[in-house]
């Protein structure tokens, strides 16, 4: 029989261990700038030509979610980043592409997009919804 102290060791290990990695993802998708500004690269190459204006509004304000994030403000970054993520997905979503369509450039670069949403949706929210703000505003003081 294994020991029982063994097994309460490792299963505690391996949940230290995840929670680590959780912290560790969590902390490098909050505290880079680049995912909002790449989403944001993405977004206007896919609708600056044509002209589609109301997928437009999206780039100006990752940006400003980019400045934020600059700025100190690493929570509220994130949750701006998570919300303009997800609208986007739902809009971008409602268009439809053909098959072969999907394998084009356009297709891959759109593809490469709502992947990124999905992305910063998820550890965008997981940052905002478990952020410390006074953990955030002792270290804008101490800048």
């Amino acid at each position: 029989m294994a020991d029982p102290r063994k097994q309460e060791q490792a299963k505690e290990s391996l949940v230290v261990t995840a929670k680590k990695w959780g912290v560790y993802l969590l902390t490098l998708l909050t505290e880079n700038p680049v995912p909002p500004a790449l989403l944001a690269t993405l977004i206007f190459a896919q609708h600056a030509r044509p002209f589609q204006p109301l997928p437009m509004l999206f780039p100006p304000l990752l940006l400003f979610s980019t400045y934020l994030n600059l700025q100190g403000f690493k929570i509220d970054s994130a949750g701006t980043t998570a919300a303009l993520s997800g609208t986007y997905l739902v809009l971008a979503g409602r268009r439809r592409m053909g098959f072969m369509n999907k394998f084009g450039a356009r297709g891959i670069i759109r593809g490469a997009t709502m992947g990124l949403c999905l992305v910063n949706l998820v550890g965008g929210s997981l940052a905002y919804g478990f952020g410390k703000r006074a953990e955030e505003d002792e270290k804008r003081k101490q800048l």
